[in-house]
């Protein structure tokens, strides 16, 4: 079991939505009612989901994940000037429930597991909508918990986001690591405190420069156990 200074077990949390489930596996739903702009749609989907949230929390005008996506789905429908009737948005909403996970997930959670982290799932999605995820995924049972971010009303990068997830798991963040895809929740993961992985899924990812750089960085959830283990060796 890989451990802390002090013995204790490290503890993993794990963004959801771009890190273990793939949020644009909702584009084989898009192509029925966009056709080849199902890719473009998608991306900007996602970009504006994020910016909602982003905006919501500073504004402290709280409204869940869910109402964030809709609204970014009426945004991009009328960006790409796309008639969606309210079935289609239901449709392509339904389908964000049930995206997949990304190939490396299964196997990179088992080798994890193998490795004794506590590991937990940490997003800005509702609980609800993050268990139902993960079970469709296959991946639920590899985690001790899902800490959302609704169950204090802001989002990620809020400091606070951070200070809930290790209170609710009862670590400190010398003994955390928030895994990520997402170079925001990264930064701000560790300017909360926590250290960070950044998992680079796309050779052309970028990462902002902003003078704070993950404590590891690996193209797949497959290197991370053992690359964590590594660090704590080596401290």
């Amino acid at each position: 079991m890989t451990e802390d200074s002090l013995g204790k077990p490290i503890t993993l949390a794990f963004d959801v939505y771009g890190t273990l489930i793939d949020t644009h596996g909702v584009v084989v739903a898009l192509e029925k009612h966009v056709k080849d702009k199902a890719p473009d749609f998608s991306r900007t989907w996602r970009e504006k989901q994020l910016e909602y949230s982003y905006r919501r929390g500073l504004m402290q005008n709280y409204e869940n994940f869910a109402r964030c996506t809709s609204d970014a789905l009426d945004y991009t429908s009328s960006y790409f000037k796309v008639f969606l009737s309210e079935n289609d948005k239901q449709e392509l909403l339904d389908a964000y429930k049930v995206l997949p996970a990304f190939d490396d997930v299964k196997e990179g959670l088992e080798r994890a597991k193998e490795y004794g982290f506590r590991m937990f799932a940490f997003s800005n999605g509702s609980a609800d909508a993050v268990e139902t995820l993960l079970k469709h995924a296959g991946i639920r049972d590899y985690f001790l918990g899902v800490v959302s971010v609704d169950e204090i009303k802001s989002f990620k990068p809020n400091p606070g986001v951070y200070c809930h997830f290790l209170r609710r798991a009862e670590a400190s963040g010398s003994d955390a690591w928030l895994i990520s895809s997402n170079p925001f929740d990264v930064i701000g993961a560790l300017s909360a405190g926590l250290r960070a992985a950044w998992i680079k899924r796309l050779p052309e990812a970028l990462f902002d420069p902003w003078g704070i750089k993950p404590t590891l960085t690996v193209k797949s959830l497959l290197d991370l156990a053992g690359q964590i283990d590594l660090v704590h060796q080596n401290r």
